[in-house]
């Protein structure tokens, strides 16, 4: 299914939390939930062969899990969500007649006439690309410019995933789906949920921790951020709404805007805003403000990137 094929997303008739600024919302449907596809029924005409040998893999070793066989199936499930620069569908890639099969989060960034740019130019600070022509197309926000921008974004996003799924695995202090490819703007990633139903992780939004798996959150967050800093980096627009809890773990999703907070002028800013905005959601639900104090974890986390 093409972008522009799929429905506008439905919004709610109240006004926006404070938490969800520029949040994707999940389409609701009047029909139940997408049923797995059998790995053994023959495909169907509207599936297409596995794009895994046209496309930048994800770091190895792959998971077991992971389908790499070039004679598997792609199965389009349905939408997980839209947003304002990409929708995630859900795949199913299996091998006929083996019973083997995987689920996927295929996110797919809009193309140059669809996608919008918003808040971008802070963002894009601090990347650069080699030839003056593209730099010139990305800043005068020309079509092959913002083409050039959704591509930068995506790759962006696989490039920070991969280096934070390798920290995790060798650490387990930061959670991040793994990025199984990269082919041009779509980024197909590990499906974070219950794979059973084919139903998503509730987003930390959405979830009513008690006190003692709330403590147990916040612990997990501020481990992330430090793996974060470490490695040069803020998430650049860090919320509720892109933090995963599954199984209690905390997952961090949605990296596009990763910022650089050496290279980026602003990086101290958007690091510092991240925090903020975390904070205050668990300060909300009920953890000790001296435990979440923002401006204390900001200095720690701009020592750990070594800007301070």
């Amino acid at each position: 299914m093409r972008d522009h094929d799929l429905p506008a997303p439905q919004r709610r008739g109240r006004g926006k939390s404070r938490f969800d600024d520029d949040e994707p919302h999940f389409l609701k449907r009047g029909r139940p939930e997408p049923t797995l596809a059998d790995p053994d029924a023959e495909p169907d005409a509207e599936d297409r062969w596995s794009s895994w040998d046209q496309a930048v893999h994800g770091p190895e070793p792959h998971p077991a899990w992971l389908v790499t066989e070039l004679a598997a199936r792609d199965t389009e499930l349905g939408v997980l969500k839209t947003g304002k620069e990409a929708d995630v569908h859900l795949v199913r890639r299996a091998v006929p007649d083996t019973g083997r099969g995987c689920l996927l989060a295929a996110k797919r960034y809009r193309d140059a006439q669809h996608r919008l740019f918003h808040r971008d130019a802070g963002y894009l600070e601090g990347r650069r690309v080699r030839r003056s022509r593209e730099m010139r197309a990305m800043t005068g926000r020309t079509a092959f410019g913002r083409q050039m921008i959704a591509g930068q974004w995506a790759a962006a996003e696989f490039a920070a995933l991969s280096r934070l799924w390798e920290i995790g695995a060798d650490s387990g202090r930061i959670a991040v789906p793994y990025p199984v490819q990269l082919l041009g703007t779509e980024l197909m990633l590990e499906f974070v949920g219950d794979a059973e139903a084919g139903e998503a992780a509730p987003r930390l939004a959405q979830v009513r921790p008690t006190d003692a798996e709330l403590a147990d959150l916040w612990e997990q967050m501020v481990e992330a951020l430090v793996v974060l800093a470490r490695a040069g980096y803020a998430h650049g627009d860090l919320s509720p709404y892109n933090l995963l809890v599954h199984a209690g773990r905390l997952v961090m999703i949605d990296l596009p805007q990763v910022v650089d907070v050496v290279a980026n002028p602003q990086g101290g800013e958007f690091l510092a805003r991240d925090v903020r905005v975390v904070a205050a959601w668990f300060t909300a639900r009920g953890m000790p403000a001296s435990a979440t104090d923002p401006v204390a974890l900001t200095e720690t986390l701009l020592r750990e990137a070594g800007i301070r």
